[in-house]
């Protein structure tokens, strides 16, 4: 199974609401004791770990957000790994702070990232996970809002501790009870 985070490499981007994907699968790989390794062919970091008693990989693309597809693809035909046996974390500037939003699959909803997985994969029926970044003001910039950091008193350790307890949820017992116990939280 593969856990992909999305997210823009390089310490420019480090800790922005666009990359709370990584954020996700980084702490999941502090927590399982996981070493990320640059595979280079498939344009990704790669953390083999086991969690829930699964053998899992998880993924950083480096190839930036609009080009996720790129990385998924290469490393779905190198794992063998169908795109219904994928989890993608990313961030969403629609749902509230704090928010957590499983999806078995779906149109990808104007995220750039997930669009190009949608696209290089050639199906919808991929899961994923969407993490609420919150909503830029009125006259904000919604690319200048997701490339920014988080604001002091929003509290993202919350948010990325509730994200990865919702993966390992939905690995152990499935998109059905994670949507239950996440969904709409």
């Amino acid at each position: 199974m593969l856990i992909v985070g999305l997210g823009n490499p390089g310490t420019r981007y480090a800790d922005t609401r666009h990359n709370a994907g990584f954020m996700a699968v980084d702490l999941l790989a502090a927590q399982a004791g996981g070493k990320w390794v640059a595979e280079s062919d498939c344009h990704s970091e790669v953390a083999a770990v086991e969690l829930a008693d699964r053998e899992l990989l998880l993924v950083k693309p480096q190839t930036f957000m609009n080009r996720s597809g790129k990385a998924v693809l290469a490393l779905s035909q190198r794992f063998d790994c169908p795109p219904e046996e994928m989890l993608v974390i990313f961030d969403d500037f629609l749902l509230d702070f704090g928010r957590l939003r499983f999806r078995r699959g779906g149109s990808d909803g104007g995220h750039n990232g997930l669009a190009s997985i949608v696209e290089s994969l050639g199906t919808q029926a991929v899961p994923r996970l969407r993490v609420g970044i919150g909503q830029p003001l009125p006259e904000g910039d919604i690319i200048d809002y997701v490339l920014s950091r988080f604001d002091d008193d929003e509290s993202v350790e919350e948010l990325i501790e509730r994200s990865a307890q919702a993966i390992v949820c939905y690995i152990e017992e499935g998109i059905e009870a994670a949507m239950n116990r996440f969904n709409g939280s």
